[in-house]
């Protein structure tokens, strides 16, 4: 396992496993994606898994030298991965899947078992549960392993890269910034595959989008904007669904739930710069914004100035 550099947050170590033949990369495998029966596989073989784990979600980046089968149980977490190289097949309910390099894909439904084969992968897989994906949206299930676009497979794709290199190295220690980024993979990997967010909304969602649902919202950001707060922790403080809330605020404000949390957000980092408690960088991070690009473009969006011209005035 590889040390932290001196002076970094524990969450950014990378760790680093090697296997060097096949009993030892049947036992990696199971122990870092669930218990799985090894099938067969070349005896002289070596793989490489390289992890960084941010809270709930997992990115690894494996490459070896090797030929496997196995049997796998059900993962019990969603795991997709994109293949630089080599060939990776699975097989779940009835349907056989085949990979090679530049797919994204899902490996298989959470709940269901898979047979799994690779020849020399070199592949970057990430892993979360169903309870990252609750904080988003209702009730989600993955219904493809196969993105419905070669341009959002290739969104997504870069989406894990700059998280994984880029942000949550750096921001690790952030919970605003770890929960932003986390958001931004779900919502990213929920427009790549297909799932049932693509269903239309209920008679129920649209009887409960009502103003008091809305008033409860409201009341909750307000009180909780500094905190880590999701989607799903708006909906239960407005006692409706996530959809039904984010059709409330859509009806009545023009604009989604996470929006409005962004907007009271941008006004409490407006009131830190009046009081220069702090320098545009602390203030942005703090209040969720990894990029003070992004934070300075949301800011004159909503104050007609930059951060600094604030900061510099207060």
């Amino acid at each position: 396992m590889d040390s932290a550099a001196e002076g970094e947050h524990p969450a950014a170590v990378e760790q680093v496993v090697e296997a060097m033949d096949l009993d030892a990369v049947h036992e990696l495998l199971s122990a870092a994606y669930g218990r799985m029966r090894l099938n067969g596989g070349q005896q002289r073989a070596s793989l490489r898994m390289a992890s960084r784990a941010f809270g709930s979600i997992r990115f690894d980046q494996l490459g070896g030298h090797v030929g496997v089968e196995v049997d796998s149980e059900p993962p019990g977490a969603h795991l997709f991965g994109y293949l630089r190289s080599g060939r990776i097949w699975y097989r779940s309910d009835g349907e056989d899947r085949f990979h090679t390099a530049g797919d994204a894909f899902l490996t298989a439904p959470a709940d269901s078992p898979f047979t799994a084969g690779a020849e020399d992968p070199q592949a970057d897989m990430v892993m979360f549960g169903q309870d990252v994906v609750d904080e988003v949206a209702d009730n989600v299930r993955f219904e493809g392993c196969f993105p419905i676009s070669p341009r959002a497979a290739a969104a997504w794709q870069s989406t894990c890269e700059y998280l994984r290199h880029d942000l949550l190295p750096v921001f690790a220690d952030n919970p605003l910034v770890v929960a932003n980024a986390r958001r931004l993979l779900v919502a990213t990997t929920l427009a790549t595959f297909p799932n049932t967010t693509l269903a239309g909304m209920t008679a129920t969602d649209r009887r409960d989008a009502h103003p008091a649902a809305l008033k409860r919202a409201i009341a909750f950001i307000a009180d909780n904007a500094a905190r880590d707060i999701t989607a799903a922790d708006i909906a239960r403080a407005a006692r409706v669904s996530i959809r039904a809330t984010q059709m409330a605020f859509r009806r009545h404000l023009d604009m989604t739930p996470m929006a409005y949390l962004r907007r009271v957000r941008i006004s409490c980092a407006h009131a830190d710069l009046c009081a220069r408690n702090g320098s545009v960088t602390t203030i942005a991070a703090r209040w969720g914004y990894a990029r003070p690009s992004v934070f300075a473009a949301h800011y004159r969006a909503a104050y007609g100035v930059s951060p600094s011209q604030t900061l510099r005035s207060g």
